[in-house]
Parts: C-alpha cells; structure tokens; sequence
C-alpha cells in the first residue's frame, strides 16, 4: 500500500463500486485527498449549480413554467428552484410567452436589473420568434430586445422540454461559453422600438 505505482486506469478498476466494472472519473475518490481545478472552474460550477430564474411569466408558457417547478418535475435537481421576486436577485430570466409592443421595456428593464452574469431562456415559439403572432402588436423574438442564451421550442413546450433548456444552459455555463452579444449594443433603434414603428 506504501510505495505502490499504478496507472490511472488500474485506479479507477481498484475502487470500483462492483468487481468488474471500472468507476468513472466524476466518480473517483481522489488521489492523496487533494483536487485540482482553476478558479474559473469553480466559478462556472457554482454558477451552473444555483441559477435563480426571476419571477416572471407572460402567457401560456408561464404555466408550463411553473409546473416545471413543482414536485412532479422537481427543477430543484438542478438547482434552480428559487423563483426571485426581485430582478436584482435573479440571474436567469425564463421569457415565458409572448411579448407585446407595450410589454417590451418593461422586458429590457427587468433585464437590466438582474446582476451579472446573467442568462436569459426564450422559452416557446412565442418568445423565439413571434408564433403565429405576425402581426404589429407581438414582438417577433425576445432576441430583439434582450440577448437570449437557449431557445426551447414548443407551443407550449412542455415541463421536459425546459429542463432540457436548462441543462442546456448550465453545459454552456460550465464551459465557459460567453454570452450572446447584447441588441442594445448593434441595434438600440429597434430595441426602443421592436415593431419598427408599425402600427397595424
């Protein structure tokens, strides 16, 4: 037990949970007690691990939305069952259905509130792209006014279909993927006016 070498996989097939299987690398005690990592690991993984969506829902989606976050479904596996009634507590925003032309700033405020880093899911065809709403009174894209990290398709996309988005998320999270570039940024005009100006 002293002075013995062993390869890495000899590590993992030694502790195995069950003879015969080889134990994975997630899984591993580590060797001499110590674990390696770089700040930056640890950041993303704290931030992946407790994602606070905030308190916001705007159509049908917020249903689904909200069923996600009861016990059937249980969004509290992956950390983020903490729906923040404040935007300065929240860093996900979950755009729930679709955004009317009078709703829009009050999207933009929220968002600009919340504290960075911060991550927003269009979550529905309504949010993504307008749905079947092609007309003058629905935004068509909430990318149009906040930048958006996952889209989650569906009309309305069920409870799996979320959780999916947001372990989507947390992947790009934890691989350091940064975020989408802000439409403030490229195209303040349109951000102020989503619909161009058009009335009918």
């Amino acid at each position: 037990m002293g002075n013995e070498l062993y390869r890495i996989e000899d590590f993992f097939t030694i502790n195995a949970t069950r003879p015969g299987d080889a134990q994975s690398i997630m899984s591993a005690s580590p060797v001499g007690g110590v674990i390696t990592t770089t700040i930056d690991n640890l950041a993303n993984w704290g931030r992946k691990s407790s994602l606070w969506p905030a308190l916001f829902g705007l159509a049908c989606c917020a249903i689904e939305m909200m069923a996600t976050g009861g016990a059937r479904f249980d969004m509290a596996r992956f950390g983020s069952e903490v729906f923040r009634a404040s935007p300065r507590q929240a860093d996900l925003m979950i755009v729930a259905g679709r955004v009317s032309a009078k709703m829009a700033p009050a999207v933009r405020q929220i968002y600009e509130q919340m504290p960075g880093p911060k991550w927003v899911i269009a979550m529905g065809a309504c949010a993504s792209c307008g749905g079947v709403f092609n007309n003058y009174a629905i935004v068509q894209g909430v990318d149009m006014i906040v930048p958006v990290d996952v889209y989650v398709a569906g009309c309305p996309p069920n409870p799996e279909a979320l959780l999916e988005g947001i372990q989507i998320l947390q992947k790009k999270i934890m691989a350091g993927v940064p975020n989408p570039p802000d439409p403030m940024n490229y195209a303040p005009e349109v951000v102020r006016d989503p619909n161009f100006g058009r009335t009918r």
